[in-house]
């Protein structure tokens, strides 16, 4: 279902999303414009950091996290990055029927965490194309900075249907507004 229409939405052709709300002649309020593909790819990556404490259920019987709980951490560092830097939890945005499916995920597990380590989730979050977003996480032990988990996780924007659509303005005036001036780069 994805391939189609995501190669549809990622034409060559130049993409724009009006910023602000047209009269009721569609013409745009003054001093609006048009938020463009290139003007959000330029944009410096939206970042946070979580700290997280791994808990008994999350280990295994040899005493460090199970592999599959690396991609749980990456969604509570995803909600909160974008409750804390964007304004908006995940819930505000199926609100206004905007979802988020994820439609590609890598991981590379590079060191253990074992119950109770405190773990540091660093995410950031940019535009990957004209449709999608793309998170970057660096999970590291919180006492010695020793690398846990790192990847990425990829995100289709959807409407209720399950259908592709383009990032409404509003998503992308957010998102452009958490960049603001360039940030430390906190996943290096």
């Amino acid at each position: 279902m994805w391939g189609y229409q995501q190669d549809r939405i990622s034409s060559p052709r130049r993409f724009a999303v009006e910023c602000c709300i047209p009269t009721a002649a569609g013409r745009l309020p003054r001093g609006c414009g048009p938020v463009t593909a290139a003007v959000v790819a330029n944009m410096s990556p939206v970042q946070d950091v979580l700290q997280l404490r791994v808990r008994y259920s999350e280990t295994d019987q040899m005493g460090t996290f199970y592999n599959s709980r690396a991609l749980e951490w990456f969604e509570c560092g995803r909600t909160e990055l974008m409750r804390r830097r964007l304004g908006m939890s995940y819930a505000g945005l199926e609100e206004k029927h905007v979802f988020l499916p994820l439609v590609e995920a890598h991981l590379e597990f590079q060191g253990g965490a074992r119950y109770d380590d405190l773990l540091n989730i660093a995410s950031s979050v940019a535009m990957s194309g004209r449709a999608k977003l793309r998170f970057e996480v660096q999970i590291t032990q919180h006492t010695n900075g020793k690398p846990v988990v790192r990847g990425h996780t990829v995100h289709a924007f959807a409407d209720a249907d399950g259908k592709p659509v383009r990032p409404p303005a509003w998503f992308l005036e957010l998102l452009q507004t958490a960049a603001g001036p360039a940030a430390p780069d906190i996943l290096k």
